[in-house]
């Protein structure tokens, strides 16, 4: 439910130090900028993996209790290795498959969720989970790529699918693609899942590589990007494809950076 992978013991660790810093945390800066608490608050992070952006709700409120779920033990085990570390006894880190699992309704005033890697059909499920597990007022924070991130990548997929003479592939694209999520339908799911003062923030970023290759072996493009990708388009098949995006881009910016574009988009929902 949680919308992202197991992060492997391998992984935790390279998550941690290259993609939360350079790409997670756009997502979470979001989220924060969106925060409104009172003087004490306690808050569920949903999918935690390493515990980004876990300390820096301390600077946001006075009084604050954090429980960080997640199905990857070894993402949880880095996150608790920094409270450790940092002496933060008000964070507890706990593993789960799914919501609400045994966690009491309306006990948090806060739920946080960063970059869940999920299809249309999974989603309403995660939303209903926040608010049976928010308090009345409480606040549901999530922050995700909406339509029009990776543009340059699905452009360089729709010429592969032209060059290719796939003329199925170029079909599910772009009905998949017009399926990704904007602004207005994020706040309609919301919305339908019984949230109440909904509001979406989007905000652009772009990421810097200096190859195809540099793209599709960051930690950040392996463990989230190609993920999201794979999700949206509903297809796991996409060695050759992915092949040819790389190639491309060492043809069409061959003089300069390949900058990925992504539409972060941030939703702040009240429970009634």
């Amino acid at each position: 439910m949680f919308g992202s992978e197991k992060l492997s013991q391998e992984d935790a660790p390279v998550f941690e130090k290259f993609v939360a810093p350079r790409y997670l945390a756009r997502f979470g800066e979001l989220a924060l900028d969106m925060l409104v608490s009172g003087p004490e608050a306690r808050v569920l992070h949903v999918g935690c993996r390493t515990g980004e952006p876990d300390f820096a709700l301390f600077e946001r409120i006075e009084s604050v209790e954090i429980l960080g779920v997640d199905a990857s033990e070894a993402a949880l085990a880095v996150a608790e290795a920094k409270v450790l570390a940092n002496g933060s006894p008000a964070i507890e880190y706990r593993i789960a498959e799914s919501l609400p699992g045994d966690l009491e309704p309306g006990i948090f005033t806060h739920a946080l969720c960063l970059h869940p890697v999920q299809s249309g059909g999974e989603r309403p499920e995660l939303w209903s989970a926040l608010r049976w597990l928010l308090c009345s007022g409480g606040q549901a924070l999530v922050s995700l790529p909406l339509r029009g991130s990776f543009q340059e990548v699905f452009d360089l997929l729709r010429e592969y699918a032209l060059k290719a003479d796939d003329a199925e592939f170029a079909r599910e694209l772009e009905e998949r693609l017009s399926e990704c999520l904007t602004l207005e339908t994020l706040s309609d799911e919301f919305e339908a899942a019984g949230f109440d003062d909904v509001d979406v923030e989007v905000r652009q970023i772009t990421l810097p590589f200096s190859s195809g290759r540099a793209f599709f072996d960051d930690p950040a493009t392996r463990l989230l990007i190609a993920p999201t990708v794979r999700a949206w388009l509903g297809r796991e098949d996409l060695d050759g494809a992915f092949l040819y995006v790389s190639e491309a881009i060492d043809k069409y910016w061959s003089e300069g950076q390949f900058e990925l574009t992504i539409s972060i988009g941030c939703a702040s929902a009240r429970c009634p």
